[in-house]
């Protein structure tokens, strides 16, 4: 049976102030221009920094640039064999977290071990979730080797995580980032797992993040503000005076730990609208007014028409996550609207490209 579960934490003055700033810049952001091949760029380079960060805080030695060898042009460097694999299961993860976000999904049970078994499994997309820990794990000191904390018992952990499910779906009142920030720490308190427990929280956190209307265009990544100062990172997940989880861990007041953590969406908001901006100096023609026709799916659509001329229905699912019905559904109400036009109008292979008054989107003259 899930064990109800209700956070300890005061909404602060600080904390207040960052959610508003959130707000103010989200705003700001979500309302400045870029055209679509500037957005990939961005998007791309968030991406390759999300999972540089985040597999560097587990300990992973590869720069960004050599993130980009491994997983754009499939390099490889002798004796880095693992980090390699912790980039492509992070980098893997990553995208599936995008294609859930337009399904508007539910935080489940499944969803999670999904997760985690992308983290895990090398950069291979044909995987199985992966079931809880079956014992007792440890996080030990580095150095010292004395254990920093001990998470609750192998049999507490599935009603612990139902919990949590219940707890972030049902949750209707507090601010996404509240939400988001709690979730992060309450999988970091369970542990569910003997590895990969970080990367999976982090990317839990993400998807929270992205479904509440947080995405930002695909374009922060917290994970840079998290590595940048590890030391306050690991103070502010680790409160309580006792090491066990069941001495208090689960009741203790975790109000600095989601100030920390909306502190960090502030910064990394801020770092976003900074890069746009930078973007938008560079001379390129103003496309606001088409831009702003297009839904979060047509602009992401446009991805697509970056790497080829024309498109089928299928590889739209395949962005989306479709089912071939839904993704020829939608594709027909874009040619209908004039976002797509048919150019190959047989049934097995039709193609579509962009409609005329898009395609300078694509090729700005």
């Amino acid at each position: 049976m899930p064990i109800k579960f209700e956070p300890n934490y005061t909404l602060s003055p600080k904390m207040v102030s960052r959610l508003m700033h959130i707000e103010s810049v989200k705003e700001k952001i979500l309302h400045l221009p870029l055209t679509p091949i500037v957005l990939a760029s961005l998007r791309e380079t968030a991406r390759l920094y999300t999972t540089h960060y985040s597999t560097m805080i587990e300990g992973n030695r590869l720069e960004p640039d050599q993130i980009e060898v491994v997983l754009k042009h499939k390099g490889h460097f002798p004796g880095r064999e693992r980090d390699e694999n912790e980039v492509k299961g992070y980098y893997a993860a990553l995208a599936q977290v995008e294609k859930w976000v337009p399904q508007d999904i539910k935080i489940t049970e499944k969803v999670i071990q999904t997760l985690h078994a992308l983290v895990m499994a090398d950069g291979k997309t044909r995987i199985k979730p992966t079931k809880y820990r079956d014992g007792q794990n440890v996080i030990r000191d580095g150095r010292t080797k004395a254990i920093v904390y001990m998470p609750p018992e192998a049999k507490d952990v599935k009603g612990l995580m139902l919990s949590m499910f219940s707890w972030i779906n049902g949750n209707r009142k507090l601010p996404c980032p509240i939400v988001a920030g709690i979730a992060h720490y309450q999988f970091a308190t369970i542990h569910p797992y003997y590895d990969g427990n970080g990367r999976t929280a982090r990317l839990l956190t993400t998807l929270i993040l992205h479904l509440g209307g947080y995405d930002l265009k695909g374009l922060y990544s917290l994970e840079e503000y998290y590595a940048r100062n590890l030391g306050a990172y690991y103070e502010a997940i680790s409160v309580g005076d006792s090491h066990n989880y069941y001495m208090g861990r689960a009741e203790i007041d975790i109000t600095k730990w989601i100030e920390y953590f909306v502190e960090g969406m502030a910064v990394s908001f801020a770092n976003v609208l900074v890069r746009m901006h930078d973007a938008n100096q560079k001379g390129l023609p103003d496309l606001s007014s088409i831009l702003r026709k297009l839904d979060p799916k047509q602009r992401k659509a446009l991805e697509l028409f970056q790497a080829y001329e024309f498109v089928t229905s299928h590889q739209i699912g395949e962005l989306f996550g479709f089912k071939p019905r839904t993704s020829a559904s939608l594709c027909a109400s874009w040619v209908h609207i004039g976002f797509l036009k048919i150019v190959d109008s047989s049934n097995k292979g039709r193609k579509y490209s962009l409609g005329d008054e898009y395609i300078g989107l694509i090729f700005p003259e």
